[in-house]
């Protein structure tokens, strides 16, 4: 059967996860978390896409992103794998692959998706039970969408933006939602869409997708998304 196209659009958010190579790890020192998300930061500037979230786990890497075009997702995505393998081989004295084929990704459409997004991606650590609370994980940015002294390079999508026009209460609304966690039903749609390449989103906007991109929007066979 033959793989679908990865389906990325201009100005929606998009759920990222790129794996090492057999589940195994892609970090193995302070210095290699601020290298990665210092190539993040440089390549999100050069390829305009807004990073609104991510957490790198040890054997794998969560990003939430809004690129401008589908070309500049991949491009992003292809540099920045390129880029942070070669440091790890170079400095850790290896070689060969690091990641575990192709990263895997769904749009995200609606506010509800969205900020499920952020918490899934920010409560990684807390699922994983390295962290009993998100604010003790130093690789993710969950410090930085909580608190006022933040990431700089990291842009707030719309949807976080509309929890409040006061900043200081916004981050407070978002702290909160966090603390109350995901339901295991939001849980599973965001990492079946993930997995599978589906869009999170709508039933009017999966069914808009379907009609102009001639492609599945909801889970079904297997099959690996291609680019």
């Amino acid at each position: 059967m033959p793989r679908q196209r990865r389906l990325i659009l201009p100005d929606v958010a998009v759920h990222i996860v790129q794996r090492g190579n057999n589940r195994g790890p892609c970090f193995f020192r302070p210095g290699d978390y601020r290298c990665y998300l210092r190539h993040l930061r440089d390549l999100s500037i050069e390829f305009a896409c807004a990073v609104h979230a991510y957490c790198l786990m040890t054997n794998h890497v969560h990003l939430l992103v809004t690129p401008p075009s589908a070309d500049a997702c991949v491009a992003l995505m292809r540099n920045l794998g390129q880029r942070y393998v070669q440091y790890v081989n170079r400095t850790h004295l290896r070689t060969g692959t690091l990641w575990e084929g192709r990263y895997r990704s769904c749009l995200v459409q609606s506010a509800r998706y969205v900020l499920a997004c952020y918490r899934y991606i920010e409560l990684n650590p807390v699922r994983a039970a390295m962290v009993s609370d998100p604010e003790a994980y130093r690789w993710s940015s969950y410090w930085a969408n909580t608190q006022e002294e933040g990431d700089s390079w990291l842009t707030p999508c719309p949807e976080f933006l509309n929890l409040d026009d006061d900043p200081a209460r916004r981050r407070k609304i978002y702290r909160a939602l966090v603390q109350d966690g995901m339901d295991a039903m939001l849980l599973d749609d965001v990492r079946k869409a993930t997995s599978g390449g589906y869009p999170l989103g709508s039933d009017r906007f999966k069914a808009a997708l379907a009609e102009t991109s001639r492609r599945r929007v909801s889970r079904g066979r297997s099959g690996r998304p291609i680019s």
